[in-house]
């Protein structure tokens, strides 16, 4: 179906952390909330790193992989956008990638703040949707060309879709981006789907980061896909 985006400025103010601020999906993110009043506190290892300024804007020192940190940073804010990528040592298993050991940390800290803790957007992966039925686009990639650490990454994400839709005691979603994401303008205007990847009327399935900001930041004020995996594109 299309879905529109909310206007410039939402009647209720949210806080909202990003980690991964400063990627370039979590920017576009961290812009587009802000653009709606939102208060949003980015999240860097090197605050100094964040380059943006704005009066609705806290920068903070934050380690994904350190539970104190996490659990200083999110008590007491509305939603928590988790949009990182990367590899944790050299074992080269799914287990190691950074998306899953963030999602398993954030999980584990929401669930003991209880009632009170604020909801989990989590940017997915592409590799993830189905291209035919029960295939994903992960097993279509020619893995021998691809570096190590990216193979990781896309496995480690299908891992935390599996770790997420066994998770019935925290308010999470995982939004899918399409396989093309692109430097196009803000539309607005774009599809929601489920596990399948969307295709427009050429067969691509695509999306600007811009929009995809404009789908976290709608799912943050709408809470409208509750522990449900979503995908978005033209």
């Amino acid at each position: 179906m299309l879905w529109a985006a909310s206007g410039p400025q939402a009647q209720e103010v949210l806080d909202i952390v990003i980690y991964g601020a400063t990627g370039a999906v979590g920017s576009n993110a961290v812009r587009e909330a802000l653009e709606r009043g939102h208060h949003v506190i980015a999240v860097s290892r090197n605050p100094a790193s964040v380059e943006m300024q704005h009066a609705n804007l806290s920068i903070v020192k934050g380690d994904l992989l350190d539970e104190a940190s996490v659990a200083r940073t999110v008590a007491g804010k509305d939603v928590v956008i988790l949009s990182v990528r990367g590899v944790i040592g050299d074992s080269g298993s799914p287990e190691s990638a950074l998306q899953f050991i963030a999602a398993e940390t954030l999980v584990d800290v929401l669930f003991r703040i209880g009632d009170s803790a604020p909801r989990l957007i989590h940017v997915g992966g592409s590799g993830s949707l189905e291209v035919e039925p029960g295939v994903v686009f992960a097993e279509k990639l020619p893995t021998i060309l691809l570096p190590k650490n990216l193979e990781v990454e896309i496995l480690g994400q299908i891992l935390t879709l599996e770790f997420y839709n066994k998770v019935d005691d925290v308010i999470w979603t995982y939004i899918t981006p399409p396989m093309n994401f692109t430097n196009g303008p803000r539309t607005g205007v774009f599809r929601i789907g489920g596990d399948q990847a969307i295709k427009d009327d050429r067969g691509r399935t695509r999306l600007s980061r811009a929009d995809f900001a404009v789908a976290l930041i709608d799912e943050a004020e709408q809470s409208k896909y509750p522990r449900k995996r979503i995908s978005v594109a033209y």
